[in-house]
């Protein structure tokens, strides 16, 4: 601090050729910008300063160290500017990973209202139904389900809560029957997103009555979208998250089961390294996509 210190009260003075001038600009003493001065011509060894009463003038050295160090602190200012941009100012590459499902609902629809807003913010979408690691996948921000992170330095923010369904397509269940109770279930063809935790046990509640249902699977899948194809095409009945399979059911393609039985709800949140300054394309985007979501989901489907 002190190198900067000095350069900074060499150049101010060689600017002004006064240090009087040069120490009110710097709202510095007078003797305190001699002092600061005379230590830099002590380090280099050098006069860079001469000055009678009348006026103040560069030596050779003096001339010669304003040109460099007049560049350097120009290139200093340049870098602490360009680090405020990327700040304060979201712009560069943004590194996203989430499921095909919600990549395909949410995300790719979103991004041209956010590049209008924001013209220099890039984005790169890793589709991935498993958990990518921030730091070997370069990530900055990831759209999970689960509650908890293992990793203390991440910051998990709910992105909403939502009601899963189960649901079939008419000719299904034209041909095979709709379930009355949970227990019907374990006769029915199953369509299971197997990276669910505990995928082949379903636990429904209906007021203060619970039932646990063991079930086998005619598919399981670890992508949402597969299962929701394959239970259009009628091959059993689906448990998906309603925002998958919302469309569909409005739709008729698909058809809701036991609608007086609640499965546990799905928590959707945003996860980010956790950092002192968070820079501000990971701030924009997580506020974008959180009012996005609200806005553009029908019914409310997704809860605070």
């Amino acid at each position: 601090m002190d190198r900067l210190a000095q350069i900074e009260v060499f150049l101010k003075t060689a600017e002004l050729r006064s240090l009087s001038r040069a120490a009110e600009a710097l709202g510095m003493s007078n003797a305190a910008v001699s002092r600061h001065l005379s230590a830099l011509e002590e380090r280099l060894s050098a006069r860079l300063v001469e000055r009678n009463t009348r006026r103040l003038w560069l030596t050779e050295a003096g001339q010669e160290f304003y040109q460099r160090s007049g560049a350097l602190l120009a290139e200093l200012a340049e870098a602490e500017e360009a680090v405020n941009e990327h700040t304060l100012s979201p712009q560069g590459l943004l590194r996203v990973t989430s499921s095909l499902s919600f990549a395909t609902i949410y995300l790719a629809p979103m991004l041209p209202e956010l590049r209008r807003l924001y013209p220099k913010l890039s984005v790169h979408i890793a589709v991935a139904n498993r958990y990518l690691d921030f730091i070997e996948a370069g990530i900055d921000v990831a759209i999970r389900t689960r509650l908890h992170e293992p990793d203390t330095n991440i910051v998990v923010r709910r992105l909403g809560r939502m009601r899963r369904v189960l649901a079939a397509s008419p000719a299904y269940l034209e041909e095979r029957g709709r379930p009355k109770e949970p227990a019907d279930l374990a006769r029915h063809d199953m369509l299971v997103y197997n990276l669910a935790q505990d995928p082949f046990s379903l636990r429904l509640s209906k007021g203060e009555a619970e039932r646990t249902v063991r079930i086998t699977a005619a598919l399981d899948c670890n992508d949402g979208q597969v299962i929701r194809q394959a239970a259009i095409a009628g091959l059993g009945i689906l448990v998906q998250p309603l925002y998958i399979v919302q469309e569909d059911l409005e739709a008729g393609r698909l058809v809701p089961v036991l609608l007086d039985w609640q499965l546990p709800m799905l928590t959707m949140n945003i996860a980010y390294q956790n950092r002192e300054r968070l820079p501000a394309k990971i701030r924009v985007f997580t506020d974008f996509l959180v009012n996005y979501v609200r806005r553009t989901s029908d019914g409310g489907i997704w809860s605070a």
